[in-house]
C-alpha cells in the first residue's frame, strides 16, 4: 500500500464516520496527507485529520479520532491504529500491505515518483546565462547543476517547462571582450578594463585563422570582426561545455535579438500605456518606486543608449508573450539587489509579481584542495571554471555536490572528499547502492533466483524490521519529489537518496537476499529480490532527477 493509497483509505474512513454520525461531509477535505512519525515505535504513518476537522464539526478531537480509529481498524491492510495526544492517529500496516509497495515500484519503473502536482503550470526557467566573454565559472556551474535538476523535478511533477539560457551579447562587456581579443592578436597587454587569461589568446588566434584578412584591417574594423567571431566561438564553447556537463537548454536567447527586433521599444510602449514611464533630464525612467523598489530606474539614457534594465524588461515581456505563466530566474549572490527592481517591473507590466515572477539567488562556491581554496584557473586566469571542477572530481560528483546543498547556502567542494571511494563521499555512498542492487540482480540470475510472477509475490514475508524500514524509506520518494519541485530544492532529493542508501545497507547487512550454497530458493528470497529491485528503481530515478548516473558496476 502506497502512502497515497493509505491517505485515500483514511479519507474514506472519515466519510463513513461522518455519514454514521450525521456530520456535515462538506467539511471533509478533497484529499489528506500523512506524516512519518519521527519515532518508528509510533507506527508507520500518522494522521492529524481528527484535529483538523474537530472545530469544523464541533466534535472533540479525541472522540473523532476514536471513531476514525475504529473505522480504519476494519480496513484491509491496516494492522492497528492508536490514538496519541489530543487526537493524533498512529497507523501501522500489516506486512502484506507494506510489502506490496515493492511490487508497485518495480512495475512502475521510471514512473515511480512522478505526479501531476504542478500540472497546468507553464514555467520558463532561466539559469546560468553567463556572459559570452569567458568560460563558465564555478558559480555558473552551480546554477547549471541546480537549474537542470530543478527542470527535471518540475517536469516530473507535471509542469510544462521551457529552459532558457540568456546570452548578454550586446553592450559594454562585449566591447571590452572584443578589445581584449584585438590586443591579444596584436601581442599587446589586455586593456585595463578588459579580460585576461589564456583563453583570450586562444580565441584571438582562432579568429585570425578563420578570418586572416583581419590582420590588414584598421583597429575599428578589426575589433568588429573580433567581436562577432569571438562571441560566436565563446558561445559555442560554453554550449559545448554545458552539453558535456549534461545540460542542454530548450532555448538559447540572444540579447542582441531584442535590439534587432525592436522589442525594447515595444516594452517601452507597453510600460507607457500602463502609465509608469516619465521623462527627466533627457532620460526615460520607469517609476518602480510605486511598487516597492528603492529608486526609479532609467530605461534609456539621455544620450539615447539603452540600459541593461531596459533589456531585462523587454526579455521578461518576451517570455510572458510566449505563454509562460511563471518566469523563474536564477541569479548569483551579487544580484540580490535585482529582486526589488525586477518584481516592481513585473507589476509595472500589470502582472502579479508573486505569481508571475520568481527569482532564486545562489550563493558562492569554492573549490578546496588540501584545505585551501583553489583560486585560479590556468586557462581562465582569474576564476575556477566548469572544466576545472570536472577535471578535479568528475561530472557525476560535480553535479551531485552542487545540487546537494540548498542554493542559498555557500559551499566548499573538497576535492579529496568528492574523489574518495568511501562511504563518507555522498555520491559514492548513493551510487554504490545502485551498483550493489544491480550486482545482486546479476548474482541472483546466476543461481537461478528470479522474482517470479507478480501474482506469486508474497509481500507478507517482508516482515523483518530492516525490511520495514527500507519500505518506509521507499514510500517517501513521491512526496520528496513533489516537495523538492514546489520548494525549488533539488538538495531534498540528494539528502533523501542518502537516507535511502543507509536503509538499504542496513537491510542488506541483516536480510540475506541470495540463497547460500545449495540452499533451496524460497519465496522469501524472491520477495527480498523484489525489494532489492525496487530500491534500484528508486535510486536510479532519484539520481536521474539530479542528472547523475546510476552505475551497474563500481
Amino acid at each position: 500500500m502506497t502512502p497515497a493509497e493509505l491517505a485515500e483509505v483514511v479519507l474514506s474512513a472519515a466519510h463513513a464516520v461522518f455519514t454514521d454520525r450525521g456530520l456535515d461531509r462538506a467539511a471533509l477535505p478533497a484529499q489528506t496527507t500523512l506524516e512519518r512519525p519521527r519515532n518508528p515505535d509510533h507506527g508507520d504513518y500518522a494522521s492529524t485529520l481528527a484535529l483538523q476537522l474537530s472545530k469544523k464539526v464541533g466534535v472533540p478531537p479525541r472522540e473523532l479520532a476514536t471513531a476514525l480509529a475504529e473505522q480504519l481498524g476494519r480496513a484491509p491492510g491496516i494492522k492497528s491504529v492508536e490514538i496519541a495526544g489530543p487526537g493524533f492517529l498512529n497507523i501501522r500496516l500489516d506486512a502484506a500491505a507494506a510489502g506490496q509497495l515493492a511490487k508497485v515500484i518495480v512495475e512502475a519503473g521510471e514512473a515511480y515518483g512522478r505526479s501531476d502536482t504542478l500540472a497546468g503550470q507553464k514555467i520558463n526557467l532561466e539559469f546560468v546565462s553567463a556572459n559570452p566573454t569567458g568560460p563558465v565559472h564555478i558559480g555558473g556551474v552551480r546554477w547549471a547543476a541546480v537549474g537542470d535538476a530543478l527542470s527535471r523535478l518540475l517536469r516530473a511533477t507535471g509542469a510544462e517547462v521551457g529552459t532558457e539560457y540568456y546570452f548578454n551579447d550586446a553592450g559594454s562587456q562585449i566591447d571590452r571582450f572584443a578589445r581584449s581579443l584585438l590586443a591579444a592578436a596584436k601581442g599587446e597587454p589586455a586593456p585595463e578594463d578588459g579580460y585576461g587569461g589564456a583563453y583570450i589568446a586562444e580565441i584571438a588566434t582562432e579568429v585570425a585563422n578563420r578570418r586572416p584578412e583581419v590582420r590588414e584591417l584598421d583597429d575599428a574594423a578589426a575589433q568588429e570582426v573580433f567581436r562577432v567571431e569571438g562571441v560566436e566561438l565563446m558561445f559555442a564553447e560554453i554550449r559545448s561545455s554545458l552539453r558535456d556537463f549534461g545540460v542542454e537548454f530548450d532555448t538559447y536567447f540572444n540579447e542582441k535579438d531584442l535590439h534587432d527586433r525592436g522589442e525594447l521599444e515595444q516594452a517601452l510602449d507597453r510600460l507607457r500605456a500602463q502609465g509608469h514611464l516619465y521623462e527627466s533630464e533627457g532620460a526615460t525612467w520607469l517609476r518602480t518606486t510605486d511598487f516597492g523598489d528603492d529608486k526609479d530606474r532609467v530605461l534609456r539614457k539621455s544620450n539615447g543608449e539603452w540600459t541593461y534594465f531596459a533589456a531585462d524588461c523587454a526579455y521578461y515581456l518576451d517570455k510572458r508573450e510566449r505563454g509562460f505563466e511563471r518566469v523563474v530566474i536564477m541569479l548569483g549572490a551579487d544580484h540580490h539587489g535585482y529582486i526589488g527592481r525586477m518584481k516592481a517591473m513585473s507589476a509595472c507590466f500589470g502582472d502579479d509579481p508573486e505569481r508571475n515572477l520568481e527569482i532564486l539567488i545562489g550563493q558562492l562556491v569554492n573549490l578546496v584542495r588540501d584545505g585551501a581554496p583553489v583560486r585560479m584557473s590556468k586557462r581562465a586566469g582569474t576564476v575556477v571554471t566548469l572544466e576545472d571542477l570536472v577535471d578535479a572530481i568528475g561530472v557525476d560528483a560535480s553535479r551531485y555536490a552542487l545540487a546537494r546543498y540548498s542554493s542559498d547556502s555557500p559551499i566548499d567542494i573538497d576535492v579529496e572528499l568528492w574523489t574518495r571511494a568511501t562511504r563518507d563521499n555522498p555520491v559514492y555512498y548513493v551510487q554504490y547502492v545502485a551498483a550493489r542492487t544491480a550486482s545482486v540482480g546479476r548474482n541472483a540470475a546466476e543461481v537461478g533466483l528470479t522474482r517470479g510472477e507478480a501474482a506469486d509475490f508474497h509481500a507478507e514475508l517482508l516482515s523483518h524490521e530492516k525490511e520495514n524500514e527500507l519500505l518506509k524509506a521507499l514510500a517517501e520518494f513521491p512526496a520528496v519529489v513533489s516537495s523538492a519541485a514546489e520548494l525549488r530544492g533539488p538538495h531534498l532529493v540528494a539528502r533523501y537518496l542518502e537516507r535511502l542508501a543507509g536503509a538499504y545497507h542496513r537491510f542488506y547487512d541483516n536480510c540475506r537476499i541470495l540463497p547460500r550454497g545449495d540452499e533451496e530458493v524460497t519465496d522469501l528470497h524472491r520477495a527480498r529480490l523484489w525489494l532489492n529491485d525496487a530500491t534500484r528503481v528508486v535510486i536510479a530515478n532519484g539520481l536521474r532527477l539530479l542528472g547523475v548516473s546510476a552505475p551497474e558496476r563500481m
